[in-house]
Parts: structure tokens; C-alpha cells; sequence
């Protein structure tokens, strides 16, 4: 059961860290590359970043649902 979280955990992570770093800063960032031709909302952000923080959102949940569950079951 353990060895399953902790697999799910690094997998998690190391999704969390790419999506982290696709994120624009207050530059451009590496989503800009994969949509910056698209048209801006009214909040000028486009299509592509907010998808990509609800992918970030579900990364973040996942990755707390499992430390806290390796930090109970050790």
C-alpha cells in the first residue's frame, strides 16, 4: 500500500515541478510558447494558463492527499 502512494507521490511531484515551470512569470514563460498566439480573455490571460492552473490545482491536491497519507501510515 505504501509503495503505491510513494509511486503516485513522485510521479505527482515531478508533474508538479513541470507545470510549475510552464507557468509564465512576469515576463513571458514557457506557456507562451505553447499558446502565445492565442487571443487574450479581458483578464489577458489566455486559454492555455488557466487550464494550466486548474492542472496545477489537481497536481497540488494530489500531492498533499498523498503526504499526508505517507506522513500516517509511517
Amino acid at each position: 500500500m505504501i509503495g503505491i502512494i510513494i509511486f503516485i507521490h513522485v510521479i505527482v511531484s515531478i508533474a508538479l515541478v513541470g507545470a510549475i515551470l510552464l507557468h509564465s512569470g512576469r515576463g513571458t514563460g514557457l506557456s507562451s510558447a505553447f499558446g502565445g498566439g492565442l487571443p487574450s480573455t479581458m483578464g489577458g490571460t489566455t486559454m492555455i494558463e488557466k487550464n494550466l492552473d486548474r492542472v496545477t490545482i489537481v497536481l497540488v491536491s494530489i500531492f498533499a492527499i498523498t503526504s499526508v497519507s505517507l506522513a500516517l501510515l509511517t
